[in-house]
C-alpha cells in the first residue's frame, strides 16, 4: 500500500511486506541521496542491569558484519565519499549517510548488512568499550551534563528509562559483552521497527524499489513496544547540590514534566516554552537572567514532549557567587508566566517565529529526513508540514497561559546544581 500527500513535501510513503516502512522524497537540491533508518532501539529498551547497552550498540554496530570486517565497510564508505553516522536517542537508533544517487544500491546494500547482519567482534567491542568509559567518565567531570542528567533521575527516578543516564555507567558499561550486544540487536532490530526515509535526486518509486529489493527479504517477528510508565508529578520542590569545587562555573538544571507529544494541548506547550526560554536570546530567561542581569553564561529552556509526558528543561551556567540569584530569577520568571501569562505580542513574535523557521530546517536533505521521520514516529501524517502553521495559529493566548498554570510552579520544581556551590 502506498500513499502520497497532495502538496508540500508531497514524500511517499510504502509499507513492504515484512513491515518495514519505507518513505522517498524526491528533491533535486544536490545530486545525492540521504538515507536515513531508525530502529525502535533507544535507550529505553536497555535493561536495567545494561544500563547503557544502546548506546554500546550504536557505538559497535558498524564495525563488521557477516561478510564484511570493519576495515571493509570502511573502505567501501571511504571509496564512494561516504560518512556513516550512527545515533541514538530515547526511542531510535539511527544509521545515517548521504551518498551519490548512483550509489544509491550499494550504499543501501551496506546499511542493510550493518543493521541486519552484524557481528560485534570481540577486539572493536573492547576498544569501543574503552572509548566508552572516557566519555563516562568526561560527563562525570562536566558540570552542565551532571546537573541535567542528574535533574532528570530526580524528577523520573533512577530506576524510569527517563531518568537513567544514556551512557550508563564505568561499572554497567563494563559488564556488557558480546552476548548482551547480541540479544540487545536480535531483540529490537526487526523488520517491523524499521522506518527507512531516503531524500534526494532520484525518482520516489525509484528508491522505494532500490529500498525493497534489500530490506523486504529480511524476515523476523516484529519487536515489542516498550510500555513506558508514566513519572509521578513532583508535590514538593527538590533542590540537590552536587559539588564540583575544581570548576570554574555551577550549572543549573530545573525540571519539570509537561504531557506527551499526541496531546492536543502540544502546540500551546510549544508556544510557551519558545516565550519563556528560546525566542530570539532565549526568551524572558535569556532576557532577564542573562542580558539584563549579566549573571549568566546561559540560560534557556528545552521541552521534550514525547512518548509519555517529557521534561520541560531551564538550564542556566552561572558563576558560583551568583547561583542564589539566578535561581531565584528563574523562579520568578516561572512564577511570572504562571500567574499573569504571556503577551499577546509575545505569541505572535513566537508564533511568527516557529512558523518562519520550519523552512530553514527543511533546507537541506538530511533535515528533510530528519522531519520525515519524527513525521513517522510520532504519526503527525505525511501532510504535516501542511498543517503545523494552523495548527500554531489556532492556539490563543488563554491556551498558553493554561500550559503555564499547568506546569509552571516553582513549589514542584526539581533542581540540581552542579559546580563549585555550597548552599548556604
Amino acid at each position: 500500500m502506498t500513499r502520497t500527500a497532495p502538496r508540500g513535501l508531497a514524500p511517499v510513503r510504502a509499507v513492504a511486506g515484512n513491515g518495514a516502512v519505507l518513505i522517498a522524497k524526491e528533491s533535486s537540491t544536490t545530486p545525492a541521496v540521504t538515507i536515513h533508518a531508525a530502529f525502535h532501539a533507544g535507550t529505553v529498551y536497555d535493561p536495567p542491569e545494561h544500563a547503557g547497552l544502546a548506546h554500546f550498540v550504536s557505538r559497535t554496530i558498524d564495525r563488521g558484519t557477516e561478510t564484511r570486517t570493519a576495515e571493509e565497510i570502511a573502505e567501501s564508505l571511504d571509496g564512494r565519499g561516504v560518512s556513516l553516522s550512527v545515533t541514538v536517542n530515547r526511542h531510535v537508533l539511527s544509521l545515517i549517510c548521504t551518498c551519490l544517487v548512483e550509489d544509491l544500491d550499494p550504499i543501501l546494500a551496506l546499511v542493510a548488512d550493518i543493521a541486519m547482519r552484524p557481528v560485534f567482534p570481540a577486539e572493536e567491542v573492547e576498544t569501543r568499550r574503552s572509548e566508552i568509559v572516557t566519555l563516562i567518565r568526561q560527563d562525570e567531570d562536566n558540570p552542565a551534563t551532571v546537573a541535567n542528567e542528574g535533574m532528570l533521575a530526580d524528577l523520573y527516578g533512577q530506576a524510569h528509562p527517563y531518568g537513567r543516564r544514556p551512557r550508563g555507567s564505568v561499572a554497567s558499561v563494563e559488564a556488557i559483552d558480546r552476548a548482551a550486544l547480541r540479544r540487545f540487536h536480535a531483540a529490537r532490530f526487526r523488520p517491523g521497527s524499521l522506518s527507512l526515509v531516503m531524500v534526494g535526486d532520484v525518482e520516489t518509486s525509484r528508491a522505494i524499489d532500490a529500498a525493497r529489493a534489500v530490506f523486504e527479504p529480511w524476515r523476523a517477528a516484529p519487536a515489542d513496544v516498550a510500555l513506558l510508565p508514566e513519572p509521578a508529578a513532583p508535590g514538593t520542590r527538590s533542590v540537590r547540590v552536587v559539588p564540583m569545587m575544581n570548576k570554574a562555573q555551577a550549572d543549573i538544571a530545573y525540571g519539570f514534566t509537561t504531557i506527551t507529544r499526541a496531546d492536543p494541548a502540544y502546540y500551546a506547550y510549544w508556544l510557551m516554552n519558545n516565550i519563556l526560554g528560546q525566542y530570539s536570546i532565549g526568551g524572558r530567561l535569556g532576557d532577564s537572567i542573562r542580558e539584563r542581569q549579566g549573571m549568566a553564561y546561559y540560560a534557556f529552556s528545552s521541552m521534550d514532549a514525547n512518548v509519555i509526558a517529557g521534561p520541560l528543561t531551564i538550564r542556566a551556567g552561572v558563576s558560583a557567587a551568583n547561583v542564589d540569584r539566578a535561581l531565584a530569577s528563574i523562579d520568578d520568571e516561572v512564577r511570572r508566566m504562571a500567574s499573569e501569562g504571556p503577551l499577546e505580542s509575545e505569541i505572535k513574535e513566537s508564533r511568527q517565529y516557529l512558523i518562519y523557521s520550519l523552512p530553514r530546517t527543511l533546507e537541506t536533505n538530511v533535515g528533510i529526513a530528519n522531519y520525515l521521520q519524527t513525521e513517522e514516529f510520532f504519526g503527525l501524517g505525511l501532510d504535516y508540514d501542511l498543517r503545523v502553521a494552523g495548527l500554531l495559529e489556532a492556539v490563543t493566548r488563554e491556551e498558553v497561559h493554561e500550559a503555564a498554570r499547568r506546569t509552571l510552579d516553582p513549589r514542584a520544581a526539581t533542581v540540581v546544581i552542579a559546580g563549585p556551590y555550597a548552599p548556604r
